[in-house]
């Protein structure tokens, strides 16, 4: 490709060479860059991309993008741009030739439900022999073919890079998770989503944010990038106000919910420990689904994605058979061990919201304790101490017994983020452990677990690791459940 077609659509500034040079690949990590790249010199949080400008053309880059006045004496050619974040989407998107514009994308943004919505959705469509794409926390998935990803939502030119993979493999539809940062930080800028979708709006990720107006106005930009429907939960407060905000959009507005009057709302709703069923009343007809995860959550959950598969002309009988045929979710409500006298349940719940609708809906269900092990990862400040306030509030109001261990700590001291829930635990009244070792607060949990008891492990969920300062420490929590039920059990055989 020649550097002029990359640099298609943009504002540029040529300081240096010219725009036919002949390009291989682009990347933003010099580490990364092979003979005839072009590095986009970003400025991050932590790094700054203009300061590894030289050992990008030591690799073999020919031409450097920056948004900084700077001299490079080599021979390379130099683009300056107001914006290589922004930047790097545009150009992802010329280099894979417009990739989110041949696919039929569904956006899905919001705190909690995104990933549980992504996966009622793409039931509904395996159901149907319809192959469709993932971009989410969990990861990817292409074809048969899933990876792991760092991010939510990952920089915009992984973006454009798999989307292309899936029309590549012929696969015409993709469901991507959009996470706050990523609409912050232009991943997606220049994406043509179909469909937006809005889950609901929680205090999170105030680290980048700094306050809810602004994280608001984050999850709304999704709304003005679609052009065939905007779907939003109308029972959540920001709900309504997302929909006064895109009231003037061409996109055409469906809401669902419990409680207001939506386009798609479930009523008779039963839940069971396993399940729950509900009759779901849509503009074209009703019926009654059952789904195999428990709550009034995942009812909220469920909807989404039946508006989604609703929107996209996918037959309410076909939707039925999809939502009920999705037997688990990885990391969410799932149940990791129920024998032996121990039930263990794993959930992703990370957030003072997340963390309430996890131990409610447990809590009828047990008929003995609910032992809850959690972890707050906040930034330091007063949103940070906000947060582990109020999920310490949660955790003593709903669980018997509450075990304050490590989440994912971070940069932060985990000494420090541990005796300040303590000390909002203790506050609210809570019968509570303190454990720094999230390993020994679990095993601490599972041995004061009897018959009748449920002990429910959050923050982790599908994650297999924790990240403490800035490595990533293998941990996965169903293994480490197995590790000790198996000590517990050899122990008792000696006896």
């Amino acid at each position: 490709m020649v550097l002029k077609q990359l640099l298609n659509g943009i504002d540029y500034t040529i300081l240096k060479g010219n725009k036919e040079t002949v390009i291989n690949k682009i990347e933003f990590n010099s580490n990364s860059i092979e003979d005839n790249d072009v590095f986009v010199a970003i400025q991050g949080f932590k790094v700054d991309g203009h300061n590894w400008i030289e050992n990008a053309i030591l690799n073999g880059a020919s031409t450097i993008i920056v948004e900084k006045q700077i001299e490079i004496k080599e021979d390379v050619t130099v683009i300056k741009v107001n914006h290589t974040r922004m930047t790097l989407a545009q150009l992802a998107s010329n280099y894979y030739d417009n990739p989110t514009h041949k696919i039929h994308l569904v956006g899905l943004t919001g705190t909690n439900g995104k990933t549980s919505t992504t996966y009622f959705l793409k039931a509904i469509y395996d159901y149907i022999n319809k192959p469709i794409g993932v971009i989410g926390t969990i990861g990817n998935i292409v074809g048969e073919e899933s990876r792991e990803s760092k991010n939510t939502t990952p920089e915009s030119l992984q973006v454009n890079g798999v989307i292309q993979e899936m029309i590549n493999q012929h696969i015409n539809h993709c469901v991507m998770e959009v996470s706050s940062h990523a609409l912050a930080l232009h991943r997606v800028e220049g994406c043509d989503f179909n469909i937006g979708l809005f889950t609901n709006l929680s205090e999170d990720h105030l680290e980048l944010h700094k306050n809810m107006e602004e994280y608001f106005n984050a999850k709304a930009k999704l709304f003005e990038m679609t052009t065939d429907y905007n779907i939003i939960n109308c029972d959540d407060v920001y709900g309504q106000k997302l929909i006064k905000k895109i009231k003037n959009s061409s996109a055409k507005l469906i809401t669902y919910g419990l409680e207001k009057d939506a386009d798609i709302k479930a009523t008779n709703i039963i839940c069971g420990e396993g399940y729950t069923h509900y009759t779901v009343m849509t503009p074209k007809g009703k019926t009654n689904i059952t789904i195999q995860l428990p709550g009034i959550i995942n009812v909220y959950n469920s909807l989404a994605a039946i508006a989604c598969a609703y929107c996209s002309g996918i037959s309410l009988q076909y939707i039925k058979a999809g939502i009920q045929s999705l037997e688990k979710i990885k990391g969410r409500f799932e149940v990791i061990h129920k024998e032996d006298d121990y039930k263990v349940i794993i959930d992703f719940a990370h957030t003072e919201d997340g963390l309430k609708k996890a131990l409610e809906t447990i809590r009828p269900f047990v008929k003995g304790r609910l032992i809850l092990v959690f972890g707050v990862y906040a930034p330091e400040g007063e949103e940070g101490n906000q947060k582990r306030r109020l999920m310490s509030k949660v955790a003593a109001e709903n669980a018997d017994i509450a075990i304050a261990t490590s989440d994912n700590p971070k940069e932060l001291d985990p000494m420090f983020i541990i005796n300040q829930m303590a000390h909002y635990l203790q506050e609210f009244g809570a019968q509570y452990k303190s454990i720094l070792d999230r390993k020994e607060a679990i095993e601490y949990a599972i041995n004061m677990c009897t018959k009748e008891d449920v002990v429910l492990l959050t923050g982790k969920g599908h994650e297999s690791y924790q990240i403490i300062g800035n490595k990533e420490i293998p941990f996965d929590e169903k293994e480490i459940v197995k590790e000790i039920i198996d000590k517990i059990k050899n122990k008792k055989k000696q006896y």
